[in-house]
């Protein structure tokens, strides 16, 4: 229980801290003024005013803001000080300060990921495990333990590349160069079509031969210019992947109770925490992808929502009337919360359905 509060606590402070740094130094680079750097909401628990802002650490912890001098355009600001509210900046200023916050999640990810590697690569090798009987692998004369080093002259060491080779084979022969017990074997194969559930849950066409990849994991030690860019790709695949796990969810191809709150995020985490730092690292770096691209969608109250403000006011050559983002604020700050209500409810019937987790 212990290790679960703490590792939380890690986590989203790190997570959220990140986040408002980014709006907090994208907002100073930009020439505004920040009035108060919140981690939390509500109440506050303990702060210290630096120079001309306020650092303070708030009763709720599942947020945080940073408070820029004229964010609120009714906001009274001196005439001396005009020109470092924010308001008063053009609107590719304003846009490059609500776009920190999410940058900088996918900043903090991408150097977890890279870190992770710079520990080494785990891949499964191309050897393969099981065989299943009557399909083309044991009719082609393939076996357990058997090495596929080539396959029609391109050189195989990982199982993703193997498997995506047989995947995308539309049917044809493939021949494949084989290593057993030190000797070297022409095999030829041909993948048969199937369907299989992609991570989606859908079910989608694809080639088998019957293979699965040898209990063995490989560890490539990398350098560090390998391990960030590797760290780079592993960023760009989990925005995509959040990207349209979102949209499959607004489809309900995944079902809606999979959605977790801060429960299931505290259970994790703690999970990850038992397993190591580095698992640990990993999650952070899952979630932090999440977190940047959720900010990112186009909902009043998230930096998306105020991006489309921006985009209005470049497209109208004027700011939306007070009145109307008001509104549309609290249209978003409601739709959020019962998002969060309902991701809370799922937490909820988790622990409490037979076979729950626990903490």
């Amino acid at each position: 229980m212990l290790l679960t509060i703490v590792s939380t606590a890690i986590v989203l402070g790190i997570l959220i801290f990140v986040h408002e740094l980014g709006h907090f130094i994208i907002s100073k680079k930009m020439g505004v003024k920040v009035l108060k750097f919140s981690l939390g909401f509500g109440p506050k628990l303990i702060g210290k005013k630096i120079g001309e802002t306020e650092y303070q650490i708030a009763v709720f912890p599942l947020g945080g803001f940073v408070k820029p001098l004229g964010e609120d355009p009714n906001e009274e600001v001196k005439e001396e000080e005009r020109h470092r509210s924010f308001w008063a900046q053009p609107i590719w200023k304003r846009a490059l300060i609500i776009g920190a916050g999410p940058f900088f999640n996918f900043f903090l990810a991408a150097a977890l990921f890279s870190s992770i590697n710079l520990f080494g690569i785990p891949y499964y090798p191309s050897k393969i495990g099981e065989v299943s009987p009557g399909l083309p692998a044991e009719q082609a004369g393939l076996k357990k333990g058997d090495v596929v080093f080539s396959i029609d002259g391109e050189e195989i060491t990982k199982w993703d590349d193997l498997s995506q080779v047989i995947r995308n084979s539309k049917g044809k022969d493939l021949l494949l160069k084989v290593k057993r017990d030190g000797e070297t074997l022409d095999i030829k194969v041909t993948p048969k079509p199937s369907t299989q559930k992609n991570l989606f849950g859908e079910e989608v066409p694809v080639f088998i031969v019957g293979i699965t990849p040898f209990d063995e994991i490989v560890v490539q030690k990398v350098g560090p210019f390998r391990a960030i860019g590797k760290g780079l790709s592993q960023t760009w695949f989990g925005i995509k992947l959040t990207v349209v796990s979102i949209i499959k969810l607004i489809e309900r191809v995944i079902p809606a109770k999979t959605i977790g709150g801060p429960i299931l995020i505290a259970q994790m985490a703690g999970e990850q925490a038992k397993r190591g730092l580095l698992s640990l690292a990993l999650f952070m770096a899952i979630l932090s992808i999440n977190l940047g691209v959720i900010n990112l969608f186009p909902i009043p109250i998230l930096d998306g929502g105020h991006f489309l403000f921006l985009g209005l006011e470049a497209i109208l050559r004027k700011p939306l009337s007070i009145k109307k983002m008001e509104i549309a604020q609290q249209i978003g700050l409601i739709f959020i919360i019962l998002l969060m209500l309902f991701a809370f409810y799922n937490d909820l019937i988790r622990i409490f359905s037979p076979g729950g987790f626990k903490f």
